[in-house]
């Protein structure tokens, strides 16, 4: 019987979140815990890659954590972002957050509606002669230099941010007790087998989201036990909530 969940994402700040829904139908503890939290790169780190931030004319945010770490390493470079610099964000959330830094002017900032890179393509090509630069984590694969690529479009990737293990404390360690473990990302998976050397599924419940991290989940020789997306479940929530309603039956 599941009982307790550890969600491995931070608190949700809305309480009208899914997840609250799941807890109060099912009568099961979530606990939001992260595994893994976000570094920036250092002024120094950053110069070994050899990439000029002002040779570029755009900028690609996937995150909120790229922009962030954008905007505060170009102030430890002491770099003067250009007022006619272009910004391309997959999603119309991720651009508005630009705001935090620059003033918002909607003729240079550009962002898609699924959170896909696919989907923000077509925008790029219309500004072919842009030189874009992609801040990246330093977890990443070569897709979104193959779709740029692809379209012939002028562009640089460079890390700026990092995932690092979120330790456990010896307390946690001592009082981890889960009847499931939700993960989003393999780093996720790697923090679980680090702060966890000796840890014996049993009969824990592993649910992951994201083809990436069930591999990882495979590769760690755990089982898995709920993997989403799906056709049917696109969401975790959704995902969750079926798997706690099979439970019951």
């Amino acid at each position: 019987m599941i009982k307790k969940i550890l969600i491995s994402q931070p608190k949700p700040s809305s309480e009208k979140s899914p997840y609250y829904d799941i807890a109060n139908r099912f009568d099961v503890e979530l606990v939001f815990r992260p595994f893994i939290k976000v570094e920036g790169m250092s002024a120094r780190e950053f110069r070994t890659q050899k990439v000029s931030i002002l040779d570029h004319t755009a900028v690609v945010f996937t995150s909120r954590h790229a922009i962030d770490h954008f905007f505060t390493l170009a102030k430890e470079l002491r770099v003067t972002i250009p007022e006619d610099m272009k910004y391309f964000c997959v999603t119309e959330t991720i651009a508005l957050y630009i705001q935090k830094y620059v003033q918002y002017r909607k003729r240079k900032v550009f962002f898609g509606t699924t959170g896909k890179m696919d989907d923000l393509l077509p925008t790029m090509v219309k500004h072919k002669t842009e030189k874009y630069l992609v801040p990246m984590s330093d977890v990443h694969n070569d897709a979104v230099s193959k779709l740029l690529d692809s379209k012939k479009l002028q562009h640089t990737e460079c890390v700026m941010y990092k995932t690092v293990s979120n330790d456990f404390t010896e307390e946690e360690i001592k009082t981890f007790d889960y009847d499931m473990l939700v993960f989003f990302s393999p780093a996720g998976i790697e923090s679980l087998t680090k702060n966890f050397p000796d840890f014996n599924q049993g009969d824990i419940a592993i649910a992951t989201f994201g083809p990436a991290t069930a591999k990882a989940v495979h590769d760690a020789g755990l089982r898995l036990d709920l993997e989403a997306p799906t056709e049917k479940y696109p969401s975790m929530t959704g995902a969750l909530q079926h798997y706690l309603l099979m439970q019951e039956d």
